[in-house]
């Protein structure tokens, strides 16, 4: 089954601490606070020479417009989503299949919800994405292992 990542969605959880894997996505249990996480996830996307295009700050619209679409719903306390690229594996993956551009750029989320910070990615399709998935894997275990 695709997942769209048309939200952030939290479902089952795997008996390993720490980790949680939903359909479509894995996150990663980050052991302090919510600016914290943000600071590390960002530290480990810079320090592997890669350029954030863009932070999207979805906890801070999702809290403003909340009112404007009629919910009270507090979904989270912090949510933060980090957009990247890697020229390398995008290259690669889009040499093998063009219609790759769709996954581009990456996104690594941080979310807070009641206290529990999370790091994750959404997941890709088999075949050479594979690799890039790999790749946040690698991101955002390191990020969590404060």
């Amino acid at each position: 089954m695709r997942w769209d990542f048309k939200g952030i969605v939290f479902a089952a959880f795997f008996a390993m601490p720490g980790f949680a894997f939903a359909d479509g996505m894995t996150t990663y249990l980050y052991e302090g606070e919510f600016e914290d996480a943000t600071f590390d996830l960002e530290s480990v996307i810079l320090d592997r020479g890669l350029v954030i295009d863009h932070i999207s700050h979805t906890g801070e619209m999702l809290a403003r417009t909340g009112v404007d679409v009629g919910s009270d719903v507090v979904i989270f306390d912090n949510a933060d989503i980090f957009l990247f690229c890697s020229a390398v594996l995008s290259r690669k993956v889009m040499e093998a299949d063009p219609t790759n551009i769709r996954h581009c750029p990456y996104a690594i989320f941080v979310t807070d919800r009641e206290g529990k910070v999370e790091v994750g990615y959404r997941h890709f399709p088999e075949g050479p994405m594979q690799e890039v998935q790999a790749f946040l894997d690698a991101i955002a275990r390191e990020a969590t292992s404060n």
